[in-house]
């Protein structure tokens, strides 16, 4: 705090570097999310492959759809740590207007790239005060009130074809004409009694709706 009670001014140099050293941190953020997704992905895909092979092909369907969504989450990423990089290109360019005028000015690419990255659910609070920062150093103009709310993601229904792609990658084709998926995992037989291979499926689902969880958890 400063005299009577006023915050005290930041000098502008501090302020840059301030600021581009959180970037670097959300972007190490970024990274690690990439990274937990990749790896709940090659759990999919051995899943897809073990259900291939005892021809449940419901449950290769279900986990191929989990897996399509998954991919959309991660480019979703990539796309914010592109908008990441752009800001901190514009840190750069404003540390060299400050030693040439010795003040901070307003760039419309830090703008946009802002109105993006404040939606963004894994950095949204550190991005909304970087944001508010930005705008009391009159680098970006104030924003609408409602860019600040998080939209939910709406997640698009994996086409056909989308679905049938990747199981014809995983399986060597062996599913390229699987049939439709069903709204329920695949159960014991009617009358059947319980054996080795139906507490093998009761495990099998209970792993799928675990990997379900932790991908659902990682597109929240």
């Amino acid at each position: 705090m400063g005299l009577f009670g006023k915050e005290a001014k930041k000098d502008p140099k501090d302020q840059v570097r301030e600021w581009t050293s959180a970037l670097r941190k959300e972007g190490r953020q970024l990274d690690r999310q990439i990274r937990s997704i990749e790896v709940a992905e090659a759990k999919v895909k051995r899943s897809i492959k073990d259900s291939a092979k005892k021809n449940h092909m419901d449950v290769c369907k279900i986990l191929a759809k989990e897996l399509i969504q998954s991919k959309k989450a991660k480019n979703r990423i990539y796309t914010s740590k592109a908008h990441l990089n752009s800001v901190g290109m514009q840190m750069k360019n404003q540390q060299a207007l400050l030693r040439v005028s010795g003040a901070l000015e307003k760039s419309t690419v830090v703008m946009k790239a802002m109105q993006s990255l404040v939606k963004v659910p894994e950095i949204q609070a550190t991005m909304m005060e970087l944001s508010k920062e930005m705008m009391k150093a009159g680098i970006i103009e104030e924003m609408m009130e409602d860019t600040f709310e998080s939209l939910d993601d709406v997640e698009e229904d994996a086409t056909q074809e989308e679905i049938d792609k990747i199981l014809y990658e995983l399986t060597a084709g062996a599913l390229s004409t699987a049939p439709e998926v069903s709204a329920e995992l695949p159960g014991p037989a009617e009358g059947a009694t319980a054996g080795p291979e139906s507490e093998e499926e009761e495990e099998e689902g209970d792993d799928l709706q675990a990997m379900q969880a932790r991908l659902e958890a990682l597109r929240s």
